[in-house]
């Protein structure tokens, strides 16, 4: 969530100018829950809890879902973000515009993977665990989830800028994390980008998250495996590369060579010692956050 001085975001600062609100936050982190089950945990009445509630959800921070359980109607709460980033100068006004495509972590060029991995859409895996070669099964191209061990994804983005529209930054955000066999919260992955054949940085992973079940993750998924990523946001602009606002190298747009019709964008990891690497891409379906790669070319 991107914030700054503006009036949109001020109902973000007042939601979180409560310690209430706050605690209600550290519950939903650790797990959903409903109205009733945070009133009884934070010793409130549940019509206190839902105001605040509305609050949070209002601001964008807190989310919710009708759920049936054991006869009854309740109402879930879950944590929308994970991070904030605020920025306290007022923007620059753009005097162009964005065009943004979503690309399907299946719909990958090229790959290469090595266990553990696998590869499932949100009905069913795609073939059997571990085996290399379902990677290129047809079906990946409806592929929710992936993930290796060590290895790379390939990813070709349609440029639909014209001639006459200048690119200033590209926009990445993808929900990704490590691979460690079956779960891990504490197993680090150097997960290094390129685009265009060249490399534009790296971030760790601090671990393959699967102790909280995704909010997304289907009925069928089962508990001991990927449950979920963290969103990152990657931009390359006249300055450098960043993730998340933090710059990771000096790679700037115009080293890129990016007025072909398409690009080539590529994650991986091949970090292969004992006790951490791996890279897990989670896609519409999958983790916490319902969308797949969406890419933003902003232009003047």
């Amino acid at each position: 969530m991107y914030l700054s001085t503006n009036a949109a975001s001020l109902q973000v600062y007042e939601a979180l100018a409560s310690e209430v609100r706050l605690h209600i936050i550290d519950k939903l982190f650790i797990r959903e829950m409903h109205i009733k089950e945070l009133a009884s945990e934070l010793y409130l009445s549940n019509a206190i809890v839902s105001s605040h509630v509305s609050k949070l959800e209002k601001a964008g921070i807190v989310g919710s879902k009708m759920r049936r359980v054991g006869g009854g109607t309740y109402k879930y709460c879950f944590v929308n973000t994970a991070f904030m980033q605020i920025q306290l100068t007022p923007a620059k006004q753009a005097s162009g515009g964005y065009e943004e495509v979503s690309v399907p972590v299946g719909h990958y060029t090229d790959y290469e993977a090595w266990p553990t991995c696998g590869i499932a859409t949100t009905e069913r895996m795609i073939g059997q665990y571990d085996n290399p070669a379902y990677f290129m099964d047809p079906e990946r191209v409806n592929a929710g989830i992936l993930w290796f061990a060590r290895g790379f994804v390939e990813y070709k983005i349609p440029n639909y800028l014209f001639k006459d529209q200048m690119l200033r930054e590209i926009e990445i955000s993808m929900e990704i994390g490590s691979e460690a066999p079956h779960i891990n919260e504490h197993w680090p992955s150097e997960i290094r980008f390129s685009l265009n054949g060249q490399p534009i940085g790296a971030w760790t992973s601090p671990g393959d998250f699967g102790e909280t079940r995704g909010r997304l993750s289907p009925r069928w998924w089962h508990s001991d495996v990927n449950q979920y990523g963290l969103m990152k946001v990657l931009r390359i602009n006249e300055s450098g590369t960043f993730i998340d606002g933090l710059r990771i190298s000096d790679t700037c747009i115009g080293q890129l060579q990016l007025d072909a019709s398409h690009w080539t964008f590529r994650l991986s990891a091949e970090d292969s010692q004992r006790g951490r690497g791996g890279l897990t891409i989670y896609g519409k379906g999958f983790g916490n956050y319902d969308q797949d790669i969406i890419v933003k070319s902003h232009y003047e």
